[in-house]
């Protein structure tokens, strides 16, 4: 078992908490980062994102719910979050008020 595999691992925690994010529902990099034990974290996060194919990648913003991606990246991002009814402000944002969710990660499947 790798290290990043571990349940005590940022990594492991991280990736959990990134699954959990229910449908139209959003995080932003830095929630996750917090939830999983390092506040200052999100950059972090982002690493697992890009190291975990098998995520739901589209449901993680940046502060203030923006998506950052650039280009095609970020348009399949806003498309996926908006088919599964997540909406967004005239500026780009989506509300985090509204699509922010707030829970616990599930427990670890054995």
């Amino acid at each position: 078992m790798s290290a990043e595999s571990e349940p005590d691992s940022f990594t492991f925690r991280a990736a959990e908490l990134i699954r959990s994010i229910p449908k139209g529902k959003v995080a932003t990099y830095g929630q996750i980062a917090g939830m999983a034990g390092d506040p200052r974290g999100a950059r972090e996060v982002v690493r697992v994102l890009h190291s975990q194919k098998n995520l739901p990648w589209h449901r993680v913003l940046a502060a203030g719910g923006r998506i950052t991606l650039p280009g095609s990246g970020g348009v399949l991002q806003r498309k996926l979050l908006e088919a599964e009814g997540v909406r967004f402000n005239a500026d780009g944002t989506t509300p985090l008020a509204v699509y922010g969710w707030q829970g616990e990660p599930r427990p670890p499947v054995p």
